[in-house]
């Protein structure tokens, strides 16, 4: 017997309870036949104001993250999708396989991460060596970002933290302040451009810059959703979120 809407997949989403991007992104993106069930991490609105308190928000939604896991757990999902970002860069390569590895012994499932989710987009776009990224984050958590793509081989050329002041302000981040960032970070040199931070909105934006700037544009919910599709083996193609969604 299988589910009646999530007859191919049912995925268990991981993602703080303050975000209220992820599971409409997610669901935008959803082909028939899967369904997104988001467990909420919970935590405090957070008010995230130097490099120190955002780090102490961040490591709360991790160390409370196995809850969620528990939680979303009694609906016997096929596979899991972590909703968050920030945690998945920490410690480099090592540290976001460790965290990886974590969830799925706890959970004796399998899991797609924003970083490693990030790594793959950029293997399936093409021969890409140097990036760029912006975040809602800030800049103690954009060396974490620079650090774990520099293990896997991406120079970073320029990064934007746009430091919001609160996590559900990250969700308020306005499309002219994204493309703003964007062209700050922006170059000849730049083959590809990443955004992180789940609660800010890109990937409809992320498809319109991308054929604009002629180059990858890679929105990290388009990427996470994106690597869960492939990973479990649904290999529909959905137009409107840019060529990863598209293409591969």
């Amino acid at each position: 017997m299988t589910d009646a809407l999530g007859y191919r997949a049912k995925f268990g989403v991981l993602g703080p309870s303050t975000n209220t991007i992820v599971q409409p992104d997610f669901d935008d993106m959803r082909p028939a036949g899967v369904t997104n069930h988001y467990s909420r991490i919970i935590i405090q609105n957070a008010q995230a104001i130097s490099d120190e308190s955002f780090m102490q928000g961040t490591l709360e939604i991790d160390r409370c993250t196995v809850d969620a896991v528990k939680g979303v757990l009694t609906c016997a999902p096929d596979y899991l999708v972590m909703g968050m970002s920030a945690v998945t860069f920490y410690g480099g390569a090592e540290g976001a396989a460790k965290w990886k590895q974590n969830i799925e012994e706890v959970s004796g499932l399998r899991i797609s991460t924003g970083s490693e989710s990030v790594v793959a987009a950029l293997q399936a776009l093409g021969n890409i060596k140097k990036v760029s990224f912006l975040s809602p984050y800030f800049p103690v958590a954009n060396t974490e970002v620079a650090n774990f793509l520099s293990d896997h081989g991406y120079e970073t050329v320029r990064d934007k933290p746009l430091r919001r002041p609160s996590w559900t302000a990250i969700a308020e981040t306005t499309p002219t302040m994204v493309r703003e960032a964007v062209a700050e970070i922006d170059g000849d040199e730049v083959e590809a451009i990443i955004q992180v931070g789940t609660n800010l909105s890109m990937v409809k934006q992320a498809a319109q810059l991308e054929l604009e700037l002629g180059k990858p544009v890679i929105a990290i919910n388009t990427a996470t959703y994106w690597h869960a599709l492939r990973a479990y083996g649904i290999p529909d193609k959905i137009s409107g979120f840019g060529r990863l969604l598209e293409e591969h």
